[in-house]
């Protein structure tokens, strides 16, 4: 099943529709609110901001799996969001990402290999995952990579749709 037909609900309930970013790219990114990572926030939305008109989504997946970092409720995750970094792309429900339970979402991502071949587990919050706008999987970062690194941009840019038109304005779909 190829990733943007995965099922996942909203962080505010009711289904993420993945489907409705099919043509566009889709940097998906487990996150988590309680993490020296957590400041990765203001460059997601950055990132958001700069390419959302050119045919980029930001989709955030909260998870809780390690050391407790995501443990609030999807209302509390959506106010630190939006309060704390000015979060305006989309969330998903909490899921988990790694073990017996993993969601099929993940399940679906983490056989794709980062620059160094690492496949398997996600490592902890903030890996990220770029989706191209035919579903396949074009890249993986680790946790430390920055969203603004040079690396991230250069692969967010090569894998835009070229038909999306040109920068402009904008923070993606609402959650």
């Amino acid at each position: 099943m190829p990733v943007l037909d995965v099922e996942i609900d909203a962080l505010a309930g009711g289904s993420a529709h993945l489907t409705q970013y099919r043509g566009r790219a889709v940097l998906i990114v487990n996150v988590a609110s309680r993490c020296g990572l957590t400041p990765q926030y203001a460059g997601l939305q950055a990132l958001a901001d700069r390419y959302s008109d050119r045919g980029l989504t930001v989709l955030g997946v909260p998870c809780n799996q390690f050391h407790g970092q995501e443990p609030g409720t999807a209302g509390e995750i959506a106010e630190f969001c939006s309060t704390t970094y000015g979060v305006t792309f989309p969330l998903t429900e909490k899921v988990e990402v790694n073990g017996s339970h993993r969601h099929p979402l993940y399940r679906r991502l983490v056989d794709t290999p980062d620059d160094d071949g690492y496949t398997g587990d996600i490592r902890w919050n903030f890996e990220k995952f770029l989706v191209a706008p035919d579903g396949t999987v074009a890249a993986r970062f680790g946790p430390e990579v920055e969203p603004e690194s040079a690396d991230l941009v250069a692969a967010v840019e090569k894998a835009l749709p070229p038909d999306a038109g040109s920068p402009g304005q904008g923070g993606g779909a609402a959650r």
